[in-house]
């Protein structure tokens, strides 16, 4: 089943700008603030002291502090951005609002108020039929915030890989080395870019956000380096454990590798090709902005993408729509179905985690093969297909996981059931 069409006529194409320089004088400043002369141009929460991106992955930020960074995360690294369209899709209101649901989790009674609250939402959007039947926003979030999506970002990057595949310029069978040459010799020479996109290349990797010596930290403080160059030999240093294609392990460092496939692939920064398919052809209302690994440097694959509720939102119905726009398809036939459920490992057991896209699990969305985004304190993209709806929840949670209160499956099904 098709959400909303697209009846216009055509879609510019922009490509996205360099932003060069540091917002900053150190990664590690908080409270520096930007804009220009124009003050009708400039972000709305430009001025508001933040924390750092150490104190972001300790978990160690003050409710208001954190709300404040997650909305600046432009201002933790340089970024590049990524292009809106000049015509954007329209996203109309229903006549009839989603104003709450009920549901039990974890054998207690819950509202749509308790899951805003206690799972501090700092936004939510509800779309139905390509149609805004909730759209709320908390904490002085509005319409024009840009909010980070952490590991929302991840679905982002294989869905910029199928478009590339789509073209012609990339192979699921290839070997990574193929498109990433820094990792010649190093424990990814034997994997494919499939066992890349399934997160089991088999190679060693702890992603344990809080722990300062684990992998992803290791490749956090290669980003606060900001040497061209350093995430990679990061992920080339690191030790294989378990034959490729035998092991899902979730790993961002994964995603890295990924994303500098996809620009070994189509010769173009991942912000500019996501602008080039996605932000701008479909109809995205406001530019985007994308961590670099260094200043003009390549994006950080697994994270750093800021950018309004409504364009998650837009980005949940391009998928919803298997990837067409206009009539025309930009992802390979049958790619979202592809992506977004169970795959097999070499070893016969299968993993809910398809091409960097989770699948739900509970027994509502798994007769609707629903599937979703998450990015850690509560970042979502909710797609059900067969029920024409999308869920978008940015999180300001205290820590960068296990601090949801109430489950995100049972409030996704209750909104699912409330709008049937």
């Amino acid at each position: 089943m098709k959400l909303a069409s697209i009846s216009r006529s055509r879609f510019p194409t922009r490509i996205a700008p360099v932003v060069g320089a540091l917002a900053c004088s150190t990664l590690l400043l908080a409270g520096c603030g930007g804009g220009g002369d124009d003050d009708s141009d400039r972000y709305p929460h430009a001025d508001e002291p933040i924390g750092n991106v150490r104190q972001v992955y300790d978990g160690a930020l003050t409710p208001d502090l954190s709300v404040n960074t997650f909305r600046n995360i432009d201002r933790l690294f340089p970024t590049r951005t990524i292009k809106a369209s000049s015509s954007p899709y329209p996203l109309p209101r229903a006549a009839t609002q989603l104003t709450d649901v009920k549901f039990t989790a974890g054998g207690r009674n819950y509202d749509m108020y308790d899951y805003l609250s206690q799972n501090r939402i700092s936004a939510l959007l509800i779309l139905k039929n390509g149609q805004i039947v909730n759209e709320t926003y908390q904490y002085g979030n509005t319409e024009k915030t840009r909010w980070m999506s952490m590991s929302v970002a991840k679905s982002i990057t294989t869905t910029l890989a199928a478009a590339a595949i789509k073209d012609g310029q990339l192979n699921l069978a290839d070997k990574t080395t193929k498109y990433v040459p820094a990792l010649i010799g190093s424990a990814y020479e034997d994997t494919t870019v499939r066992n890349i996109m399934m997160m089991a290349s088999g190679v060693k990797w702890n992603e344990t956000y809080t722990d300062p010596t684990s992998d992803r930290r290791q490749l956090l403080e290669a980003q606060i380096a900001q040497k061209p160059g350093s995430a990679m030999a990061l992920m080339a240093k690191l030790p294989r454990i378990a034959p490729p294609g035998s092991v899902n392990n979730y790993s961002t460092g994964e995603t890295q590798v990924m994303g500098e496939v996809v620009i070994g692939a189509t010769k173009k920064h991942l912000a500019d090709y996501l602008s080039e398919k996605i932000w701008s052809k479909f109809g995205m209302e406001a530019d985007a902005n994308w961590w670099l690994d260094s200043p003009d440097g390549n994006e950080i694959g697994g994270s750093g993408i800021s950018a309004t509720l409504r364009d998650y939102g837009r980005f949940g119905l391009f998928i919803a729509n298997d990837g067409v726009i206009n009539g025309q398809s930009i992802l390979p036939a049958g790619w979202v179905d592809e992506a977004t459920t169970p795959k097999q490992l070499t070893t016969g057991n299968f993993q809910n985690y398809g091409y960097m896209w989770w699948v739900s699990t509970t027994p509502q969305s798994m007769a609707d093969k629903a599937f979703y985004a998450t990015g850690i304190f509560g970042q979502n993209i909710y797609i059900d297909r067969p029920q024409k709806v999308v869920i978008v929840t940015w999180g300001a949670q205290s820590k960068p996981s296990g601090a949801a209160v109430i489950s995100n499956a049972a409030f996704f099904d209750a909104v699912v059931n409330a709008l049937k």
